[in-house]
């Protein structure tokens, strides 16, 4: 039996989140606690993160914690996780996937179609106000930030006929009731990751490491190291509308990826490949090349007349 201390992010989902790992520790027989902290994402809600200094800013100070002793490790969404981590930190577990597509909430309008021309959507993700151009150009897209509570009580307060929303992140939070419709992914693609829960050390804590082996979910693990390896190489973060989405049938990994422009002028660019993938080297292999593969498609696509 160890001691081990989680650091979190204070909403209500990041509990959630952190709670849950707390649970399955002790029931391993370990005492946990948790470490609340507000990061630099958390304080910053009049700005995009494309405009602040992206993802990290969910994660430098549970990192610092890390670093410096106070925590033995992190739980994040695995969306809001860089895709290159600082050195000296690992990502040593992700757990089976919720359901990575994205939802629609409207108090009005059952589907994002029924909105009537010039509606406004609320959003803040590159890819989603991407998406949503190329499935309906006529509607106005408004920023959203804040955590899931405070989005959904501007929704509420009249500021937007819908918003988008990750579906994990409302079912954890038993919110199921206010999805009106969940986009398919053939329509949304997700975000690398998304709906994943990982869990970040130090390097070289091998007993941390031992305690969450029994958290890890392989096939999960190689899905989102494809995903993820596709916004590696295209340099992905929240200032870049990308989507990244791979489904295993047997052991066959089906990945889609797109490219999009949030501002609707140009047509969004998707590119899909497949390969047998039983590790993580095949994994990122399967990754790598669709990134190149949408690379090519994007600059063909820059340099149409």
């Amino acid at each position: 039996m160890q001691h081990f201390t989680i650091a979190t992010r204070e909403s209500r989902l990041a509990l959630w989140q952190a709670n849950h790992v707390k649970a399955l520790l002790e029931q391993q027989g370990h005492q946990v606690t948790l470490l609340g902290m507000t990061t630099l994402g958390d304080q910053i809600l009049d700005r995009s993160l494309s405009k602040v200094g992206g993802k990290g800013l969910f994660v430098k100070e549970l990192e610092t914690a890390l670093e410096d002793g106070r925590a033995d490790l992190a739980v994040h969404s695995l969306k809001d996780v860089p895709m290159e981590l600082p050195p000296g930190f690992e990502l040593a577990c992700v757990m089976e996937r919720e359901d990575p597509r994205d939802a629609w909430v409207s108090p009005r309008y059952a589907t994002l179609q029924d909105l009537p021309q010039g509606a406004t959507v609320g959003t803040s993700s590159l890819r989603r106000m991407a998406l949503v151009r190329a499935l309906r150009p006529d509607l106005k897209i408004e920023p959203l930030r804040g955590n899931l509570d405070t989005r959904l009580r501007k929704l509420d307060d009249g500021l937007y006929d819908g918003i988008i929303l990750a579906a994990a992140g409302l079912k954890r939070l038993g919110l199921g009731e206010r999805v009106r419709a969940v986009f398919e992914t053939t329509e949304m693609l997700p975000a690398a990751g998304q709906g994943a829960l990982g869990i970040e050390i130090r390097a070289g804590r091998d007993d941390v490491t031992r305690a969450l082996a029994h958290l890890m979910d392989t096939k999960t693990w190689l899905v989102v190291s494809a995903e993820r390896a596709v916004s590696r190489v295209m340099g992905g973060s929240c200032s870049m509308p990308l989507a990244a989405h791979a489904v295993f049938t047997g052991d066959v990994l089906a990945m889609r990826a797109a490219w999009g422009d949030p501002e609707g002028l140009q047509s969004l660019v998707k590119v899909t490949d497949q390969a047998t993938v039983t590790d993580t080297a095949g994994a990122l292999r399967l990754g790598e090349t669709v990134a190149r593969q949408l690379q090519a498609a994007v600059q063909a696509a820059h340099t149409k007349p």
